[in-house]
């Protein structure tokens, strides 16, 4: 259904999506701001609360790095490689093969409103992400998201809950290289209560979130009662 992004306006600068010097992290205010597109995707009007802004001193629970050489085969129990981030550059294509997602990206800004706009619900294989954070495979958090459904079909990430721990999908990016990630975890989250700082907190490797809507539909309120967050690492 179409977006109508009717979350609260964050305090402070959020609408001007500045950066932090370091990569183009999720600055305290750019988390803020995105926040906002939780409630969003899906393509429902959103409830009226919204969980608080992560700290700006939030950081993300970061693996070991592992010792051993690139394709040398991980025994049981050993925490996950941790690869060299990349440098910055714009994702251009999400390939997510146990789901059959193949999907272009839009890059996602805040609007006139302090809100972050949310992609084209008209196109229903499309992936955002928010342009003014980290970019998939550079060092810290980056924010991928897409609708569930639209008005008339199912969308891009409607099977995002199959992924499990160990699954892989890939972002192949403008600068020709092709960002590899691995699932860690898959959690839904009622939006009433939803972990922001765990979510969006900054990461001193590279990692991703795939977010969008789950639990049931609200006629209400007129959105979905939870959220999807499949956290990723860099491999």
């Amino acid at each position: 259904m179409a977006a109508d992004p009717s979350s609260p306006t964050p305090s402070g600068p959020a609408a001007d999506g500045r950066r932090s010097g370091r990569g183009g992290r999720l600055t305290l205010w750019g988390v803020a701001a995105v926040f906002l597109a939780v409630s969003m995707f899906g393509g429902h009007e959103t409830p009226d609360e919204t969980p608080a802004a992560p700290r700006a001193s939030g950081a993300g629970a970061v693996a070991p790095a592992d010792p051993r050489q690139p394709g040398e085969p991980r025994q049981s129990g050993e925490p996950p490689r941790s690869a060299e981030p990349l440098p910055r550059s714009a994702p251009t294509r999400l390939r997510i093969p146990k789901i059959s997602v193949d999907a272009p990206f839009t890059a996602l800004a805040i609007g006139a409103s302090g809100q972050l706009q949310p992609p084209p619900a008209a196109d229903t294989n499309l992936v955002g992400w928010y342009a003014d954070g980290t970019s998939p495979g550079e060092e810290g958090t980056a924010i991928i998201a897409g609708h569930v459904d639209t008005m008339t079909s199912a969308a891009v990430f409607a099977e995002l809950d199959r992924l499990r721990p160990g699954d892989r999908f890939s972002v192949e990016r403008a600068d020709g290289r092709t960002a590899e990630f691995v699932v860690d975890s898959a959690e839904t989250f009622a939006k009433d209560d939803f972990p922001s700082e765990r979510v969006y907190a900054d990461a001193s490797r590279p990692e991703v979130r795939l977010i969008t809507c789950a639990g049931d539909y609200d006629r209400t309120v007129r959105d979905y009662t939870d959220n999807l967050v499949v956290f990723a690492h860099l491999e």
